[in-house]
């Protein structure tokens, strides 16, 4: 079972206590999955073409209820409380969401077939400071989410507290690998780094012995390319206590810096 059918099951295991939520929820249905009450009544004929999936078995559930919404589906009114905007927005999402898995990507969408549908779902979710946007993908107006904290406040809003806790552990786990990368990559490309750099001096004082010779050169700079030769790996904080007497990392660099201006006036 995907990600994403683990929160569908777990939005049609959840039970409203209140009717006007009921209705939200079943309006939510009836809307995006486009079919009516007595299209919904009809669970033989759903079971036998085998199109009795979660939504259809939760609008069933509540249409047996005989809740009557009394006005459009589509009308405000059935909305209006806090609570059955989070029921609406469950019904929707169990008629045409979907989310990828958490540990892939951040992504929650709902696939409508009609602008104005869509644009009541962004308005709704909007409500509770969720942004999401609109896309128009083939026939489909899609509204999704791609913010990581979003999908979990979303989660939680529409009723499934088990997968925004899933989604959480999972989001919590990709950010620490991700960081962990990073500070990989960060230091492999330091080492790199350092590695070329020393490979460049080891370079520049073979050609001053090869040119001139190294006991041309003033004492201190002469004493750095000896050891600079003598370890070739070592940083520059090595570098200095190997010298007689210690000098700091930025004396280190100083003089093989002046090291590098003498090599590239030998190459000219």
């Amino acid at each position: 079972m995907s990600f994403s059918e683990e929160v569908k099951q777990e939005l049609f295991d959840h039970r409203e206590k209140h009717a006007h939520c009921e209705v939200a929820e079943l309006a939510a249905i009836l809307l995006y999955k486009g079919k009516t009450i007595g299209e919904v009544l009809k669970k033989s004929e759903l079971m036998e073409t085998g199109e009795l999936d979660l939504c259809l078995q939760k609008g069933f559930t509540l249409a047996q209820k005989n809740i009557k919404i009394g006005t459009s589906v589509a009308s405000p009114q059935i909305r209006e409380r806090d609570c059955c905007k989070r029921a609406f927005l469950r019904g929707a999402f169990l008629a045409v969401g979907s989310m990828s898995n958490p540990e892939k990507g951040y992504h929650l969408e709902f696939a409508c077939n009609e602008k104005v549908h869509a644009q009541i779902l962004i308005d709704e979710m909007s409500f509770f400071g969720i942004d999401a946007r609109m896309t128009l993908r083939k026939r489909y107006f899609v509204v999704y989410v791609k913010e990581g904290a979003a999908i979990s406040d979303l989660l939680s809003i529409m009723g499934a507290p088990v997968s925004m806790m899933s989604f959480e552990n999972d989001r919590i786990l990709r950010d620490v690998r991700n960081s962990v990368n990073r500070k990989v990559n960060c230091e492999t490309a330091n080492l790199a780094k350092t590695v070329n750099a020393a490979s460049k001096q080891v370079q520049d004082i073979q050609l001053i012995e090869e040119t001139i010779g190294l006991e041309e050169l003033p004492t201190s700079l002469q004493e750095m390319a000896e050891v600079r030769l003598a370890y070739p790996d070592a940083t520059l904080t090595e570098l200095g206590n190997y010298l007689d007497p210690p000098v700091g990392k930025s004396g280190v660099n100083h003089r093989l810096r002046k090291l590098g201006e003498i090599a590239s006036k030998l190459r000219e």
